[in-house]
């Protein structure tokens, strides 16, 4: 996988702009100038990851961090009689500061990452901040460092803010701001800056199960409720490239879905789904925002991907991102809630050969014969399946197998109690549920026993 560069108007024009070999490029984004590529790499996997600039006007690359010891004490830092090399994360990119963006580095400890701003067109970097606790940080647009998050001995975190923020030139001063508990951890997170810097989004757990949307008086810490789900945490936001308002939030249960806040946002959303089927993700905007990048996801079709003018509404088609599955078929994916044997709700994805059974209105069809199942357990396990194309699903319900995956608890998304369901069941009650989803397709006569 490497990165090309087409005109919106001729896809088939792309010309390949990086020279990757080995792993693929799977991370990478434009910069604000408009004429640079930049991505993230590792080396055979290793997860130490380097940041790349690509300027498309000359064909060159820049490593902006080309650094491959981590150095304490005056010695390269070793790991298993390895020298560890350090890993790179971009931490805040901004329209305001083309030329520039934000990298957390830990060449000088392994385990904290210093903030280095870093000019995407001559490599040049200078340190912002040199981390003595904290294991991230949150960013607004002016690249002004706003909060700190400390992890605490319950595995919870206390988050710092930088009371200067508002103060140019003065050194960067940080101030305990707010616990968040063990038990809210994996659902509670900073999202976005409004564009004055005054109120943080983010999504919160605290006192509830479901991590909703907050918006944040930074001056008085006072919280307002933006966006909720009982069934879902927040997912993804549509932010407006100029205002920074929170246009819609997503939550996904069973599919994902749009709680839509601002009536202009609802109107495109109407005119898009007129046009295709399938989960609409809006993939980037112009910042007048009058153009955007649109994809539509289906569980049983390559994604479609459309150029979109907002000021005429008229979306052009692009491309799909598998052209070799076009017009074939391909197996349906259904979403069904399992219940576990003490009562939790499993949110499952099902998919049934093609042809195997009669489709029925409603509810979750089942084969006509009970079939042979292959139980697709997800990674994590902090993590959840999803709806929509799966290779795996795909390729083994071509060969005539009912595929079931299951979100057993400690799967995210669905809420603190069902993530802290899992604590300490690592092969105990985690492993039940996947045994009572099993069970639940045989009793069901979905899998041969």
């Amino acid at each position: 996988l490497n990165v090309w560069v087409a005109p919106a108007s001729d896809p088939k024009a792309a010309k390949v702009v990086t020279n990757d070999t080995s792993r693929g490029i799977r991370q990478f984004f434009w910069a604000h100038t408009n004429s640079h590529i930049l991505y993230l790499q590792d080396k055979d996997g290793d997860e130490n990851w380097k940041v790349f600039s690509v300027d498309l006007s000359t064909n060159t690359t820049k490593d902006l961090t080309p650094i491959d010891e981590i150095i304490v004490d005056g010695k390269p830092f070793e790991q298993g009689g390895k020298k560890l090399r350090p890993t790179a994360r971009i931490e805040a990119v901004s329209e305001r500061f083309p030329d520039e963006i934000i990298i957390g580095l830990n060449s000088r400890n392994p385990q904290l990452h210093d903030l280095h701003r870093v000019n995407i067109k001559t490599g040049a970097m200078t340190k912002v901040l040199e981390n003595s606790m904290f294991v991230g940080f949150d960013l607004d647009d002016d690249f002004r460092v706003r909060l700190g998050a400390q992890m605490q001995p319950d595995g919870g975190h206390l988050l710092h803010k930088n009371v200067n923020w508002n103060s140019p030139g003065a050194d960067i001063k940080f101030e305990p701001w707010e616990k968040i508990g063990q038990e809210d951890a994996l659902t509670s997170s900073p999202t976005s800056w409004s564009k004055d810097g005054g109120t943080l989004y983010m999504s919160d757990s605290r006192g509830r199960n479901t991590g909703a949307l907050f918006a944040v008086d930074m001056a008085t810490s006072k919280k307002s409720l933006v966006a909720e789900n009982p069934k879902a945490d927040t997912g993804g936001v549509v932010i407006h490239p100029q205002t920074k308002a929170i246009q819609a939030v997503g939550f996904n249960y069973l599919r994902n879905e749009w709680t839509v806040l601002d009536p202009a946002l609802q109107k495109d959303l109407d005119y898009l789904k007129s046009i295709s089927g399938g989960e609409i993700t809006i993939g980037s905007r112009s910042l007048d925002d009058q153009v955007w990048t649109v994809s539509f996801a289906d569980d049983a079709a390559p994604t479609k991907s459309f150029i979109y003018d907002r000021v005429n509404k008229k979306a052009t088609f692009v491309f799909t991102n598998f052209s070799a599955l076009e017009g074939q078929s391909l197996a349906t994916m259904h979403p069904l809630v399992i219940k576990s044997r003490d009562g939790l709700d499993l949110v499952s994805y099902l998919t049934l050969p093609v042809g195997s059974y009669k489709e029925a209105t409603g509810s979750t069809p089942r084969p006509n014969a009970p079939l042979p199942m292959i139980l697709v357990v997800h990674g994590g396990p902090w993590a959840r399946d999803a709806w929509g194309y799966n290779a795996l699903h795909q390729w083994l319900a071509n060969r005539g197998y009912a595929v079931l995956s299951v979100n057993f608890r400690g799967s995210t998304g669905f809420g603190k109690d069902f993530i802290n369901a899992g604590n300490r069941e690592w092969a105990g009650k985690m492993h039940d549920d996947l045994i009572d989803a099993v069970n639940w397709a045989v009793e069901h006569k979905v899998a041969d026993k």
